[in-house]
């Protein structure tokens, strides 16, 4: 793997992880998920990772924020991008929109950055793009992290994992309401934190749900992987997860949280990431 020197920290460039805290006030979040420090003594070196996090269902790059600035205050490079018709970009949702061309424009992103050695992580659906992304730039992927992901076969669609009627529903899009997300998804967090996350929380593109993944060579490749089962949430559970990690010989760890780790324990989820 490449290494490139992070900055230490007698770094004048160090002091930047001062201002790394302004998005946390300024966005309101709590003080719970402000970051702690993750500098290079506490990474065990001071190689740094290319880290790509993709965002779920019903979410956008955001909500990825409190472990993207842990990673990028341990000197490593991180994206957290929206993928197509998702978060800010709802508004450009349109039929067509599928697992297969999320991951296209991802897989075209890392080789617009040439990045290369990546770690990628996924959490809730965006486990079937990671999936189909690292198929599409085998050669640009060095780990794969599953946080209570999905991980289709070929020819799964997520509503054969996942059942459920949405409460909310467009022409091209679905998802719950408001009240739904703080009941269903958000019960693990504080108040102010499941707040926040149901204000930004948007409907998704319904060809992602309803049309199958294709990966024809994911599961026959070797992948350096880690699934971590989060025990409270209850999908897509255990035995999803199991398969995901007995098919990969993944390593598997567990966290005693809801659906969303990378908001209700940033701190364990990042560490985790770390460690692979």
């Amino acid at each position: 793997m490449k290494a490139r020197r992070a900055c230490s920290r007698d770094d004048p460039k160090a002091t930047i992880r001062l201002h790394r805290l302004a998005p946390f006030q300024s966005l309101g979040f709590p003080r719970n998920v402000w970051p702690e420090t993750f500098g290079p003594k506490s990474l065990g070196g001071n190689i740094v990772t290319n880290f790509v996090l993709i965002h779920g269902s019903y979410q956008g790059g955001w909500i990825w924020k409190p472990v993207a600035t842990r990673l990028r205050d341990g000197g490593h490079l991180v994206y957290a991008p929206t993928l197509d018709g998702c978060g800010e970009r709802a508004a450009q949702c349109r039929p067509g929109i599928t697992t297969e061309t999320q991951a296209s424009e991802l897989a075209g992103f890392l080789r617009s950055e040439d990045l290369r050695d990546v770690v990628l992580v996924g959490g809730s659906s965006g486990g079937m793009v990671m999936a189909k992304t690292a198929e599409l730039a085998r050669e640009r992927i060095t780990r794969l992290v599953f946080a209570d992901a999905l991980a289709l076969m070929h020819g799964e669609s997520i509503r054969d994992i996942v059942s459920g009627t949405a409460s909310v529903e467009t022409e091209h899009a679905s998802g719950p309401s408001r009240e739904d997300r703080l009941k269903r998804f958000l019960l693990d967090m504080d108040k102010d934190l499941a707040e926040w996350a149901a204000d930004r929380s948007t409907l998704h593109p319904i060809g992602v749900s309803t049309q199958p993944v294709v990966l024809e060579k994911f599961w026959n490749q070797d992948w350096n992987a880690l699934v971590v089962f989060c025990r409270q949430a209850g999908k897509p559970g255990e035995a999803h997860q199991r398969r995901t990690a007995e098919a990969l010989n993944a390593r598997w760890h567990e966290l005693d949280t809801g659906h969303y780790p990378m908001l209700s324990m940033p701190d364990a989820l990042t560490r985790l990431i770390l460690e692979g």
